[in-house]
């Protein structure tokens, strides 16, 4: 042993002190510590965790089970604290006591349109005839139809009317009255299938409204012998309704433009004739 360590003396090794065989121990202790804490596998959960060993324990109580078979599976989380529920209760109107509610009687209707009551099938006979064209007040035509409304006598375009001692174009007033009130609406007349050339006499209608009452009724045509518009062409003409009123007062009206003067004549050449020879042109 002498001779060892005067050996490690001559070779320059240090010796062995006591702390650091301490240090030593030390760190085989605590690398041993961590071998024991790495072989636990934790799983941790919301509200407990479960071990290795209490897996094993689980496996050596239920021989041949599989491993899995042991670990128990976590409580679902509780949702329950973020939501609300909602139950018909919370939707419906409140519950009011029957003395606070009050009715009341409906309102009146906004317009005469809402009185009206749907057409019964008679009412819409016949054969609506499109885009109908009137020459004059009660006559009609379209789709190969000339319709003259029944129960009147048409007021002629070129007829004249004298009120007051004045004459004044009736006839061309009355066309004027009876367009506006078609105004491109169809008329539904009691015409035969298929139209033709002759002058047809037929009841027409527009909507609910007979197109002969309404002639008769505001004074744009006269009420036929015999018709059925006889009281309703006596009240229009006592009321100086239409034609049998006034002339239109046009005095609010622009004056008509003057008749523009004939444009002067061109010549027939642009050269001077003399004694019916054309003179050379000048440059």
């Amino acid at each position: 042993m002498g001779g060892a360590d005067r050996l490690g003396k001559s070779v320059g090794r240090p010796p062995v002190r006591p702390h650091h065989a301490v240090v030593a121990v030390v760190a085989i202790l605590a690398m041993a510590a961590m071998v024991v804490v790495g072989g636990r596998a934790v799983r941790h959960t919301e509200n407990h965790s479960h071990t290795v060993d209490q897996i094993q324990a689980g496996v050596d109580a239920v021989p041949g089970a599989p491993v899995t078979a042991a670990i128990q599976t976590p409580p679902a989380a509780k949702s329950a604290a973020h939501s609300r529920a909602i139950g018909p209760e919370g939707v419906a109107p409140p519950q009011l006591p029957a003395q606070e509610l009050e009715r009341v009687e409906p309102r009146a209707p906004l317009s005469k349109l809402a009185l009206a009551t749907p057409p019964r099938p008679d009412d819409w006979s016949g054969t609506k005839l499109f885009q109908p064209v009137a020459p004059a007040a009660g006559l009609v035509e379209a789709q190969g139809y000339s319709v003259a409304i029944s129960g009147i006598d048409i007021v002629k375009q070129d007829e004249t009317c004298t009120a007051d001692g004045k004459s004044w174009a009736c006839g061309i007033r009355a066309r004027a009255a009876f367009r506006a009130f078609l105004h491109g609406r169809a008329v539904v007349c009691k015409v035969p299938p298929e139209g033709g050339r002759d002058l047809i006499a037929a009841q027409c209608r527009i909507g609910k409204q007979d197109v002969g009452a309404w002639l008769v009724e505001n004074g744009w045509a006269r009420a036929a012998k015999g018709g059925s518009y006889v009281e309703a062409g006596e009240k229009a003409r006592v009321a100086k309704k239409g034609i049998f009123g006034s002339a239109p007062d046009l005095s609010g009206m622009p004056p008509m433009p003057a008749a523009p003067s004939p444009a002067p004549q061109a010549p027939s050449s642009i050269l001077e004739e003399e004694d019916g020879v054309l003179k050379p042109l000048v440059e």
